[in-house]
């Protein structure tokens, strides 16, 4: 593989990381408001479908693609409606910790499912320590110190994690580059969506006012609907899926201590443990692959090739 590929995929990923820490403390954020998950998502594809419309539409044959849509409903319908509603009883470092954190295990608990092997011997050190961390995240839990919803929140995100574990396993092994795929998803998104909010779902917009209303529209519809959403396939195109779930492990570093300042949310110990766990954890599964890569030895069935796009 060039040089140049992977270097691209690190700047992918990291554009990744700030966009999407961005969309953890401002779902956080609207989470505060009288916006319902089920408005937020409204806005974000309403206004996503509405700058996509002015761009190059996907390609006729992804429309009669039924996986598609299926990935449509897994990687962003039912995925944001998780993370929106769970961050109403949970803070963004938690969101981060358990969406982003949590994915190097449920990828290779997919693969392994699929019977592509167990994760190299190198990367066990990383993810035991963001095995650490998450035990650190979740021990008010099970120590009755939780906070009220904490149970509902976490395990939502929980679930949103494995959505979208599944989602970026899946959408590389599709035939369309990462344009197609991200302007496919939003848009048959919408089309799922819109119509069953506007009939029958409860909305807050009412409550709401307007300056919020705006904001959460243009963030949402924008920046990790349309371009975190084409940087993160992009990635995966260059990288491979394991590698970018591990880097994309950083999120919780990133959003966690932004919120301090930003959402004036607490950093505890075990919470900056869990953090500093799973950042390090991150670290070092993606390390191997990387040195591995540059004896020119062969990857694992966890590390899949990166594919062309």
């Amino acid at each position: 593989m060039p040089l140049a590929v992977p270097r691209r995929g690190y700047v992918y990923i990291l554009a990744c990381v700030l966009l999407w820490s961005s969309f953890m403390l401002i779902a956080r954020l609207g989470g505060k408001t009288p916006l319902t998950p089920f408005d937020v998502l409204a806005l974000r594809l309403a206004t996503a479908s509405a700058v996509l419309c002015w761009l190059p539409k996907p390609p006729a044959a992804a429309w009669r693609d039924a996986s598609m849509w299926g990935l449509a409903l897994i990687g962003c319908v039912a995925f944001c409606l998780l993370c929106y509603g769970a961050v109403r009883w949970v803070p963004a470092a938690h969101l981060a910790l358990l969406v982003a954190g949590l994915q190097p295990f449920l990828l290779a608990l997919l693969l392994l499912l699929w019977r592509q092997g167990w994760p190299q011997r190198a990367t066990w050190p990383g993810y035991a320590l963001m095995a650490l961390g998450l035990l650190l995240l979740a021990w008010p839990l099970f120590a009755g110190q939780a906070a009220p919803g904490q149970w509902l929140g976490d395990g939502m995100l929980l679930l949103a994690g494995v959505l979208w574990a599944l989602y970026a396993l899946l959408a590389k092994r599709r035939p369309y580059d990462a344009w197609q795929m991200t302007s496919f998803v939003t848009l048959a998104s919408a089309l799922l969506y819109l119509p069953v909010y506007l009939l029958w779902l409860p909305k807050g917009l009412a409550q709401t006012p307007w300056p919020v209303i705006v904001g959460q529209a243009l963030f949402h519809g924008i920046s990790p609907a349309i371009v975190a959403m084409l940087c993160y396939l992009r990635a995966v195109a260059l990288l491979g899926p394991s590698r970018v779930a591990a880097l994309m492990a950083l999120i919780p570093v990133v959003a966690g201590v932004a919120a301090v300042p930003l959402l004036h949310e607490p950093l505890t110990p075990g919470l900056a443990g869990a953090l500093l766990s799973v950042s390090l954890g991150a670290w070092w599964v993606a390390r191997p692959a990387s040195v591995e890569r540059g004896r020119g030895l062969r990857p694992t069935l966890t590390e899949e090739k990166p594919c062309r796009t």
